[in-house]
């Protein structure tokens, strides 16, 4: 019987050891799993980590590439302005090298005769196909009437054009102080009333000749440009030089042609009367 007990007993002590095994075989299950889901939370947690790490680099080159982008095209945009400034710089170089080819020519022509009349039609071609002028006038100080005097003009008649006197209204002005006139109104003048719309003097460096007052424009053109204030310039030195050279010539040629009727006379033998 006391067999029998201790054997019982050893049985019951077998299996509280066995349970007590398998109650830690079982919690070591669950720390087991507990530890593993642990490992998977701080995986992902490292994962998100890395990526966010990525990303904000990502992030970090999206931002330089697209500061790099803006700067680019600001870059760009003053080029392009660079550009339109240089393509603008161009066309008035060009206009201008086109406007001193064409007072070259037009300067040679004026100084291709000394004929008083052929230089004012050559001045008065000038200011038509250089300027676009369609009406205007030539005036010259009378060399007796000490007046300014019209001696040619385009689009009216000569005769129609008044005299007027050296200060007298804005011709006059220009004349006496050798400065040019430019209306702030591109209209129509007014000749009657001695009102230009320009008016350039004819001048040998402080000597003034006269002046060509314009009164209107050719349809086409729609104002003064700082090219066409070039040319006048150029236009009334170049222009008061070849008539002033032109009437000294005219005048040397009178004298000439007088002092040689005058010689001839004196060559006549007197006739002897008998």
């Amino acid at each position: 019987m006391e067999k029998e007990l201790s054997i019982i007993k050893r049985a019951d002590e077998f299996l509280q050891i066995f349970k007590k095994g398998e109650e830690f075989t079982k919690e070591l299950l669950r720390e087991n799993e507990r530890l593993r889901f642990r490992i998977v939370q701080l995986e992902e947690a490292f994962r998100r980590v890395e990526d966010e790490g990525h990303i904000k680099q990502y992030k970090e080159r999206i931002r330089t590439i697209e500061d790099a982008l803006s700067s680019l095209r600001e870059r760009y945009r003053e080029v392009e302005e660079e550009n339109k400034d240089f393509a603008t710089k161009y066309l008035e170089v060009e206009e201008e090298n086109n406007a001193l080819a064409n007072l070259y020519v037009a300067s040679y022509q004026l100084h291709s005769t000394l004929d008083f009349d052929e230089v004012l039609q050559i001045v008065l071609e000038i200011v038509i196909n250089l300027v676009g002028a369609e009406q205007f006038v030539i005036f010259l100080i009378g060399e007796r009437t000490n007046d300014i005097v019209p001696v040619a003009s385009e689009g009216m008649p000569l005769e129609t054009v008044p005299r007027m006197g050296i200060g007298e209204g804005i011709i006059g002005n220009v004349v006496k102080g050798g400065e040019g006139y430019f209306s702030p109104d591109i209209g129509k003048g007014d000749v009657s009333g001695g009102m230009p719309l320009a008016c350039i003097p004819l001048k040998i460096k402080e000597h003034v000749l006269g002046a060509i007052a314009i009164f209107s424009l050719l349809v086409q053109k729609k104002g003064f440009t700082h090219i066409d204030h070039e040319l006048f310039n150029l236009l009334a030195g170049h222009a008061a030089t070849a008539i002033f050279a032109a009437k000294l010539y005219t005048q040397s040629e009178r004298k000439l042609s007088t002092i040689q009727s005058f010689l001839e006379l004196l060559k006549e033998k007197p006739k002897i009367k008998r």
